[in-house]
């Protein structure tokens, strides 16, 4: 049995981050996706240090879908090298679990 996934990826504006989420979810790639605004990001970027507003998107798939959602953002995103990452899943509430899996079945 499949088993639930979190991708964690940025965008640099709400709107950008919307916009990916709903077609994401609409592609029916993940059960929901969060979008959590106003983070300030300080990284290095081609020797430079840099600073940026960004927003922070949790994607809620399932593991065999990762590569696929991966795709999806890249697709969507402005970002020369969009921040992907996926994050492992443990357990949590059987209920919940069932939702995601029963939400990204149909994905292919």
């Amino acid at each position: 049995m499949d088993a639930p996934a979190f991708v964690y990826t940025t965008y640099p504006s709400l709107v950008e981050a919307e916009n990916a989420g709903r077609a994401i979810v609409e592609a029916g790639l993940a059960a929901c996706v969060n979008i959590l605004p106003e983070m300030v990001s300080i990284f290095r970027w081609k020797g430079q240090v840099e600073r940026a507003a960004e927003v922070v998107m949790i994607v809620k798939t399932r593991a065999a879908l990762r590569e696929q959602v991966a795709a999806k953002v890249r697709e969507t995103h402005p970002y020369e090298t969009p921040a992907i990452i996926f994050l492992p899943t443990e357990g949590g509430d059987p209920n919940y679990v069932r939702w995601i899996l029963e939400e990204t079945a149909g994905a292919k």
